[in-house]
């Protein structure tokens, strides 16, 4: 009856970080510069790869949308996080929370899903390469595409529908800068172990089995590139997936250990050092890598630019 008596939370405070005044000005000042770069540099990538009819091949067309799903990712918890800071009291709807966790986690599926095509298309390119063109057609890189989207944003669902159909009737202050599932858990007035289990078990799965995929696909390359006799032609096979690779170290090493590690308490503002590291600094890195590891990404910016130029000075002319 107590319980019954609590008024339901209808909005949840976002802590973000300690501090006030010229500290937040400074992270709002560096996150918001983070923000541009990021949206920047994959607005770019996307940009080249779209206009540029020489990278048009299916390992730019899996890079062109891994580079959306980083705008759309970022894009999910950073503009809240930066108003938070323009604000004494950093509030967030109850939907509008489920909204953002729904996104964050759902857009994280999918880009892990995309890194697993995208080691699928490097495995085919060095280990296939007489049937690459025939298995690898622009048909199979869109239907494989289109299924990742379609399965990362069916598969949390269910725990997320879960988690948001839990009691909440205070407190309602988040220590996150944006709404994730282990917090929100943390303020359930009917927690359920068994909720937890579930997105628990949907969350390593999913990550755990994309990740190991990914890793079957780069053995097989390895194993490929050391079998090619000269030393020329192991250094431009490995240059072809060296750019994914390090994308997909960097990306699993951080979500690995923030969302598939054992169940004891972890200080939530360890969670918020490293969910900057994935949420906001990861999406960054992943243009960097890209453009500068990879030439023809190089120069096809380098066509739009000098294109850009010479119509310039026609105009002027």
């Amino acid at each position: 009856m107590e319980a019954e008596n609590q008024t339901a939370v209808t909005e949840f405070i976002l802590l973000g970080f300690p501090g006030h005044g010229r500290l937040h000005l400074l992270l709002s000042l560096l996150f918001s510069f983070i923000y541009i770069l990021t949206l920047a540099g994959n607005v770019i990538i996307v940009a080249v790869i779209l206009f540029n009819c020489h990278l048009h091949k299916p390992m730019y067309f899996f890079i062109g949308n891994f580079s959306f799903l980083e705008i759309c990712y970022t894009t999910a918890t950073v503009p809240k996080m930066l108003s938070g800071f323009l604000t004494e009291e950093n509030t967030i709807s109850f939907t509008a929370c489920f909204v953002q966790l729904y996104f964050f986690f759902s857009l994280g599926a999918t880009e892990s899903l995309v890194l697993t095509a995208m080691g699928y298309d490097r495995y085919l390119a060095i280990c296939n390469p007489l049937r690459y063109s025939t298995i690898m057609s622009s048909r199979v890189c869109i239907n494989l595409t289109m299924s990742c989207w379609a399965t990362g944003f069916m598969i949390y669902l269910l725990p997320i529908s879960l988690i948001a159909n839990s009691h909440f009737c205070g407190p309602n202050e988040i220590n996150h800068f944006f709404c994730d599932a282990g917090p929100l858990l943390q303020l359930s007035c009917s927690r359920s172990h068994t909720t937890e289990i579930i997105c628990y078990t949907y969350t390593s799965i999913l990550i755990l089995s994309a990740f190991l995929l990914t890793m079957v696909s780069y053995i097989c390359i390895i194993i490929a590139i050391l079998k090619i006799p000269s030393t020329a032609g192991r250094q431009k096979a490995f240059s072809t997936c060296a750019s994914h690779l390090t994308v997909v170290i960097i990306f699993y090493a951080s979500i690995i250990f923030m969302y598939v590690r054992p169940t004891a308490k972890y200080p939530f503002d360890l969670d918020k050092v490293v969910g900057v590291f994935y949420a906001i600094l990861v999406p960054l890195l992943n243009p960097l890598i890209y453009s500068l590891r990879n030439k023809e990404v190089i120069e096809g910016l380098k066509k739009i630019v000098y294109s850009k130029r010479y119509l310039l000075f026609r105009i002027i002319e």
